[in-house]
């Protein structure tokens, strides 16, 4: 029988500074790193970067119709 792979890895840290998760914080290791994670989420900081499509300028290119 083929083994099963998990589809999330399992954590091997706190996200934030790398000490073993505690029950109560889980990723983190305590409140300060859940803390620390959740001002760089307020902040902007994790972001998925994207290409902006090009603006309309209301012509029609060679393969379109009116």
């Amino acid at each position: 029988m083929d083994k099963v792979t998990p589809l999330r890895r399992k954590a091997k840290g706190c996200p934030i500074c790398g000490k073993p998760a505690e029950d109560r914080y889980k990723p983190f290791c305590s409140a300060r790193c859940a803390d620390v994670d959740l001002g760089r989420w307020l902040g902007g900081d994790y972001r998925i970067p994207v290409e902006d499509e090009p603006e309309d300028d209301g012509t029609f290119g060679p393969n379109e119709k009116e």
